[in-house]
């Protein structure tokens, strides 16, 4: 019997399945086909580039872990476009939240059971945080305003602030910490989005969460700026890397 290869194509190949099985029960808009079949196609298609670029076809335990999240973060985007352009519920969208909330910590933990420890897949976990965190965002506007659009841009904001400012390309040292409010704000946006608190409470959730990530990513850019002052070359060893990647 021949082996089933591992590859980011299968799971993106899963995410199709598994938004047809839930397009049964609720349909899904065209614009939100659309941006679920986006985001599964071309975070396959950056993760396959990745393992090509490390001479590699198939993944690890650990990276088919993220794999399943990153599933399961498409079907998230299909029912969020299409709550946003069609009167459609979006019911469905607060457990696949959780589900891709409680693999979080599974892939790191099988990734260093497995010895499978790797930049790459320490880099396919944070992306697939930080596009869960925007995909909640996007959904949670009608609950607490527009001011939540602050967490799940963030990171991106970033990215788009290392473009102008090379310096702030530099490996960031480990921290633990990073991981820590990347999952208070996902746990945070997933009870606003099942509405089971009063709004006061919710708003309350949201700016204690967003607070949190303005302190982490302001700690990692006041070191950015410190290094780059000093001209130093302090970078985290390759094995904190591995776990953690760089923002």
């Amino acid at each position: 019997m021949r082996k089933v290869q591992l590859t980011p194509w299968l799971w993106a190949a899963a995410g199709v399945v598994a938004l047809a099985a839930i397009a049964r029960a609720v349909p899904l808009s065209p614009a939100g086909w659309v941006a679920a079949l986006g985001y599964l196609t071309v975070s396959s298609a950056l993760v396959s580039r990745g393992l090509r670029q490390r001479c590699s076809t198939r993944f690890g335990p650990a990276n088919a872990v993220t794999a399943t999240r990153s599933m399961l973060v498409g079907v998230a985007t299909g029912l969020v476009v299409t709550a946003l352009t069609t009167p459609a519920s979006s019911v469905p969208l607060v457990p696949i939240v959780v589900i891709a909330l409680a693999l979080d910590g599974v892939d790191g933990y099988v990734a260093r059971r497995t010895g499978s420890v790797s930049e790459l897949g320490a880099r396919f976990d944070m992306e697939v945080d930080a596009f869960l965190l925007l995909v909640l965002s996007v959904h949670d506007v009608r609950f607490v305003g527009g001011w939540v659009l602050a967490i799940g841009l963030m990171r991106y904001a970033f990215v788009a602030a290392a473009l102008v400012l090379p310096f702030m390309n530099r490996t960031l040292p480990y921290r633990y910490w990073r991981k820590v409010v990347a999952a208070a704000c996902g746990v945070v946006l997933a009870v606003v989005a099942a509405q089971i608190l009063p709004p006061p409470a919710n708003v309350l959730l949201a700016l204690g969460a967003l607070l949190l990530l303005v302190e982490s990513f302001g700690r990692d850019v006041v070191w950015l700026i410190r290094m780059n002052r000093a001209d130093a070359r302090l970078v985290s060893s390759p094995k904190a890397s591995a776990r953690d990647g760089s923002r």
